[in-house]
């Protein structure tokens, strides 16, 4: 993943937009952006103010609602996941009750004189547990576009205007959010844009783009918290969520105090944490791109997706071949040209075939390539006897020469990556490999059917059949047909060589399609038993 875009990082906007700015220029760029000043008007400035009366008229005004909170042991970290915290009903009165006791706490600084002080009614301890710090007002409404939903705080309505260049968006949706204490969210997305503004108090946030899901493992998709992620805020174990140690990476913050805005695109993990007796309303409103969404092309939208982010996870795996190569495109050693006399006794390759590799016309470098390959393939498959024309039996384990799908499944799992003829070919042009590739189908072509049927990892087959596609745009139709004619002269069953490549490309494309699930999705796959299953049924619809 690259270092974070230019193009990512927040805006920040010390006059105000209009609506046809924000709706023009701002809001589609989807990236978030800060609005310094932007409710200083409301009169929730100066009315909901803690520190200027404001928790009294809070309570004159709505302290007969009764409000959900989140209660949580985890506290003063309070995480999304339902395991870690419930919804308890709480009346308004009490939770305002508990924030002025805090507030006495703060100015005098003895927080137990001050409880011992503080005289509940029995109504309101049990409403608060008798453990108010592990209460947080989260995400309580005062309007919802939900008409089965209720708006306990809904009387607060008149002390907030609609800023002026959300324009024509469709709210979906206002929220009260206030914590007694500092508290911290986990990380998480919302799939509405947001706009979070501070009435009082002071909020720091941490935002992420979409593109950096992989690094905080979203939980799984089926799961009910799937726009959580699953790293653990106070001690992260990062020998299960590896990915994490960078994700700072690729993180923004910015802090807000009182009258500013931040827009927090549909899609973009935030953390926030929140200090004392902080008040803070979000507006949600979907975005354009979810309002035309049309029901019937949801299939065609996930597929679409998913093609491109596997195709995304496919180059990104490829990359880890960079700088593996030993050989390619760098010059060889002048004594690969000498004959004989560069092969060691025990080298595997035989006598004949030495002098074979010394005398072909190839260029240095493509004699390098030519050399590796056939070593490596000498090296990890035992000649049955001397000579091009005897057949080949594994050597290594592992390599399944009868082609049995099981094997093969467990086989292509262990190599999939940093396979040494996968990085052999990565680093050599096209062009040149195509000549290695026909001399060994003039001078060894038992060892490259060895190579292709029994050597040819799934990321060796992916990188062999990309190179073919370059070469396919560097030559004519009918230097391609030639070629390719002669690629698969050498094989007794072309069509088991296809279906080796082919096989092996399928593979590669699988593990980059769970990887896929386990970054964006939170969702793991027992690569070996699916794919065996998947061939099984291949297998038991072929007859075979």
């Amino acid at each position: 993943m690259a270092q974070l875009e230019d193009a990512l990082r927040i805006r920040h906007f010390r006059r105000l937009p209009s609506s046809e700015e924000f709706s023009a220029e701002i809001e589609p760029s989807n990236v978030p952006a800060v609005f310094y000043g932007a409710i200083k008007g409301w009169e929730a400035i100066s009315k909901w103010n803690p520190s200027k009366g404001g928790l009294d008229y809070l309570q004159e005004r709505a302290g007969s609602a009764v409000v959900e909170a989140m209660l949580s042991k985890s506290a003063p970290v309070f995480y999304g996941d339902l395991r870690s915290h419930e919804r308890v009903p709480v009346p308004f009165s009490t939770f305002i009750t508990s924030c002025k006791s805090y507030q006495k706490e703060a100015s005098t600084s003895n927080k137990k004189d001050m409880d011992m002080e503080l005289a509940y009614s029995k109504e309101e301890q049990t409403s608060l547990l008798d453990i108010p710090d592990f209460i947080y007002l989260a995400q309580v409404p005062i309007l919802s576009a939900k008409i089965e939903e209720t708006c306990p705080l809904e009387i607060l309505r008149g002390d907030l205007e609609m800023p002026n260049f959300l324009g024509n968006n469709t709210i979906e949706s206002i929220n009260l959010w206030m914590n007694r204490a500092s508290s911290r969210s986990s990380t998480h997305y919302d799939p509405h844009h947001n706009l979070l503004c501070i009435v009082a108090g002071c909020k720091r946030v941490v935002l992420w783009a979409p593109s950096s899901s992989p690094l905080l493992y979203p939980m799984p998709v089926y799961g009910e918290a799937s726009n959580h992620s699953a790293v653990d805020l106070v001690n992260p174990d990062f020998s299960v969520h590896g990915r994490a140690l960078t994700s700072k990476e690729y993180s923004q913050e910015i802090v807000l105090h009182y009258g500013d805005a931040l827009f927090i695109p549909e899609g973009w993990f935030h953390q926030v944490d929140s200090h004392d007796l902080t008040v803070a309303v979000n507006f949600w409103w979907k975005s354009c791109t979810i309002s035309n969404m049309v029901e019937h092309m949801d299939a065609y939208y996930l597929r679409r997706i998913l093609s491109r982010l596997v195709d995304k996870e496919m180059n990104d795996m490829l990359r880890s071949l960079e700088g593996c190569s030993k050989g390619g495109n760098h010059a060889p050693k002048t004594d690969v040209l000498k004959g004989d006399s560069y092969f060691e006794s025990n080298d595997p390759i035989t006598h004949a075939e030495q002098s074979i590799l010394a005398s072909d016309p190839l260029e240095p470098h493509e004699l390098n390539v030519l050399y590796q390959i056939v070593s490596l393939v000498h090296e990890n498959l035992s000649p049955s006897s001397h000579g091009e024309a005897s057949g080949f039996t594994p050597k290594v384990s592992g390599i399944n020469v009868d082609g049995d799908q099981k094997s093969n499944a467990a086989m292509y799992s262990s190599i999939v990556l940093n396979n040494p003829v996968a990085s052999i070919l990565w680093a050599v042009d096209p062009l040149a490999l195509q000549k290695v590739i026909l001399s060994m189908v003039n001078r060894f072509p038992r060892t490259l059917e060895a190579l292709i049927i029994h050597m040819l990892s799934p990321t060796a087959a992916e990188v062999l059949t990309r190179k073919f596609d370059e070469m396919d745009k560097e030559t004519t139709k009918e230097q391609q047909s030639e070629f390719y004619q002669q690629f698969y002269s050498v094989f007794d069953d072309q069509y088991a060589a296809m279906d080796s490549i082919l096989h092996g490309k399928e593979f590669f494309s699988f593990q980059a399609f769970c990887n896929v699930l386990d970054k964006y999705l939170g969702v793991s796959v027992d690569e070996n038993r699916t794919y065996h299953q998947k061939a099984q049924l291949r297998s038991d619809r072929s007859g075979s």
